[in-house]
């Protein structure tokens, strides 16, 4: 049963509002019929325009600008898993402000009468800044349910000291999370040491990792820290961590232990203080299978392990991408690209990732010449009629495809979108697509 804001005395959202004043992040009462009943300042300056008060309104109206709850609409709602749990619940969504749509972490508490009944819910907001939901210049960009799910467990764990492993396909944008999650801790203002793992031996490794003193080998000219020691109090990433060669796996399993190792030729002990994020794109579990990489290792960069997904599981993402990746590249001068050209784009299967979809539109760019990019600049492949090859994805995301599954499809909207492969958010949105098309 849904209780009306009535039913809640106003004394009590009068005090609970006042508590809420000191609070600096944005906080809002709610009813369990999705009414605001009260906003404190911080809401107020960012999540609505020209001092508009947002009491009255209903949640989902006003950071979704939805008609109806956010679980109705392919969302995750806190509000039925609190209601449900009667516990605090997090969820990352993406909501309307002022400054446009923007990645914001939802918290939200039930307030229970004496009988423990649901009464109300207080929901407290934090904007995300180390990921856009809408086109930038630099840093992480997205709005897909692929792409918010790595974004959610990157805020878990970002504040924590808890190790980070990214696993991903290459070209997923590794650094980008890495530097995210670096950004998101409290080292933050401490140095991002990225050491990159592939195509070191041995010997270069240990140099490159541990540093070195003068004269400890031919050509060791003067003393050199190595990346270890300057990460002290900062985070120290280790890209393609799969290519650590088996022999130096135990020194650095002894570094990430201790903290402490010895530079090449040196008798001292060096302490350095930093936080661990390692990225692969490798099958780090088969290695340990096949002996190729330590399980003790691999058990102590792996405490949080990311997924990052592929560009084809992010087709959602492709126009914000697209547009994002054109300012990179160009910057005031980028072009824009026509309505059959993205839509070709977004049949591809990018088996190269955002880093082959960049390569793509530098190419493609530089033809131009009037601005637009079309289809005759798109790579050779991409003109060719679709088949059912690797490189291109099956139209299964097109409306007409979408117009005829919903036709012939006798099951729920869940079961839909299961059969589709996409997630219930999505298909809502292609859904409300069809309609205007």
């Amino acid at each position: 049963m849904a209780y009306s804001s009535q039913e809640i005395p106003d004394p009590a959202v009068q005090s609970l509002v006042s508590y809420l004043e000191h609070d600096p992040q944005p906080s809002i009462v709610l009813d369990t019929d999705y009414n605001i009943l009260a906003a404190n300042a911080a809401y107020q300056r960012q999540f609505t325009a020209g001092g508009q008060s947002p009491v009255g309104g209903k949640c989902h109206r006003v950071s979704h600008h939805y008609a109806v709850p956010c679980d109705q609409a392919g969302e995750l709602c806190p509000m039925r898993k609190a209601w449900d749990s009667r516990a605090p619940e997090r969820v990352l969504h993406v909501h309307h402000t002022p400054r446009g749509p923007e990645h914001v972490d939802v918290e939200l508490r039930p307030i229970l009468n004496a009988d423990g009944e649901v009464v109300a819910f207080v929901e407290r907001l934090s904007s995300i800044a180390v990921a856009s939901a809408q086109p930038q210049q630099q840093g992480l960009v997205g709005r897909s349910s692929a792409f918010t799910d790595a974004l959610s467990s990157l805020q878990r764990a970002a504040p924590a000291q808890i190790p980070v492993l990214l696993q991903g396909e290459s070209g997923t944008g590794k650094e980008l999370f890495a530097r995210a999650l670096h950004l998101g801790s409290p080292r933050a203002n401490g140095p991002l040491v990225v050491v990159d793992c592939t195509g070191l031996n041995e010997s270069l490794f240990e140099s490159e990792l541990f540093g070195y003193e003068k004269g400890a080998f031919t050509g060791a000219l003067q003393r050199k820290i190595g990346l270890a020691e300057a990460a002290h109090g900062g985070t120290l990433f280790l890209d393609e961590i799969g290519e650590v060669p088996l022999a130096m796996q135990v020194k650095l399993l002894r570094l990430i232990e201790s903290g402490s190792f010895r530079p090449v030729g040196s008798l001292r002990t060096v302490h350095s203080d930093f936080r661990l994020v390692s990225a692969t794109h490798k099958p780090l579990k088969e290695m340990v299978a096949a002996g190729s990489f330590r399980e003790d290792l691999y058990y102590r960069i792996s405490g949080f392990p990311i997924r990052l997904p592929a560009l084809r599981e992010r087709v959602d993402d492709l126009p914000l991408l697209i547009e994002s990746l054109l300012q990179r590249i160009a910057g005031s001068a980028a072009p824009r690209v026509d309505r059959e050209a993205m839509n070709v784009l977004s049949l591809y299967a990018y088996p190269g990732n955002i880093r082959e979809l960049r390569n793509i539109l530098e190419r493609a760019r530089l033809f131009a010449d009037d601005g637009v990019i079309r289809l005759e600049h798109l790579p050779a492949e991409f003109k060719e009629p679709a088949t059912d090859g690797q490189h291109r994805r099956q139209p299964a995301n097109s409306l007409g495809h979408l117009a005829q599954a919903v036709d012939n499809f006798a099951g729920s909207r869940a079961e839909l979108a299961k059969h589709l492969r996409m997630s219930e958010r999505t298909l809502y949105r292609r859904l409300k697509a069809l309609e205007k098309h």
